[in-house]
């Protein structure tokens, strides 16, 4: 659910919408913030739209709708750099501004419409798969000449490896197709076809439901493209694969994704190296 902030004076005071826990206030000083944003808190109705990420992510309820997102300093650098792009080339939200003090802030105009784990999209699968995967063939389509990220792949080899250093293994989150008995197992995938990964199409990067919006069945924005620049597009199909199952808690739709994309595009196999890296994610 959302919660209402509203400014009074230097606090902001969070009463949430569900009643059930309408007692729960939470009060956020103002001064926290970047003096160049306060205007635009002071007096507008916000609503937190936090997710799991660690983010700070509030919506502000003024003009046309602006939100702004926060984490710590040098943690929204590469988003802002990429939502940007995203939104020069008409696929995502137009950043206003970004700023760094102790925080990243990163302000932009609202998208219209709902990503796509709303429940009127939830609720016809069978199309929202077959668009959510044209969306994504049409991505990767795209020239990506002037993206900023070059090489996607190198951060993401590198991180992969780093965790499977320091023992951050994961293998929890992924549908049984693509699990992996071990760390050791995984990172011997890696080592081997890893390789493979090749820097050339342009990829979201984190290719969720949850980071698609869309306006009445029409594409909006893409959005959370942090992890984008110019990768591999199996990175994208494990996603686009995973969120099917984990969002609609069924394996029933993976196929009919891939199948829309076009079998001819992609390598099956692949999807399982990129899984050995998601692990270490």
């Amino acid at each position: 659910y959302f919660i209402v902030i509203r400014p009074y004076s230097s606090v902001i005071v969070i009463h949430s919408l569900d009643y059930r826990s309408c007692f729960d206030i939470t009060q956020i000083n103002i001064e926290n913030y970047p003096e160049s944003l306060r205007p635009l808190l002071l007096g507008a109705d916000i609503y937190d739209s936090r997710c799991a990420s660690g983010a700070e992510v509030l919506f502000i309820d003024r003009d046309c709708g602006y939100f702004l997102k926060s984490m710590k300093r040098g943690e929204l650098e590469a988003e802002a750099r990429m939502t940007e792009y995203f939104g020069s080339i008409g696929l995502g939200a137009k950043v206003l501004s970004f700023e760094q003090t102790d925080r990243d802030y990163m302000l932009t105009e609202r998208v219209r419409g709902e990503d796509c784990t709303d429940r009127r999209y939830l609720a016809d699968p069978k199309r929202l798969c077959e668009l959510y995967a044209e969306l994504l063939y049409d991505l990767h389509r795209r020239d990506f000449a002037d993206c900023p990220v070059k090489n996607r792949i190198e951060s993401y080899s590198a991180l992969a490896f780093e965790n499977y250093r320091t023992g951050n293994y994961d293998k929890e989150s992924f549908p049984d197709s693509f699990g992996y008995a071990s760390a050791e197992e995984a990172m011997e995938v890696i080592k081997k076809y890893g390789s493979s990964l090749k820097n050339n199409t342009l990829i979201h990067g984190d290719y969720c439901l949850p980071n698609v919006m869309l306006d009445d069945w029409r594409f909006s924005a893409f959005i959370d493209v942090g992890n984008g620049g110019v990768g591999d597009r199996h990175i994208d199909l494990f996603w686009g694969v995973w969120t099917l199952w984990y969002n609609l808690k069924t394996n029933e739709y993976g196929d009919r994704f891939l199948d829309a994309y076009g079998r001819g595009d992609f390598e099956r196999d692949m999807l399982r190296v990129v899984a050995a890296f998601e692990v270490f994610g």
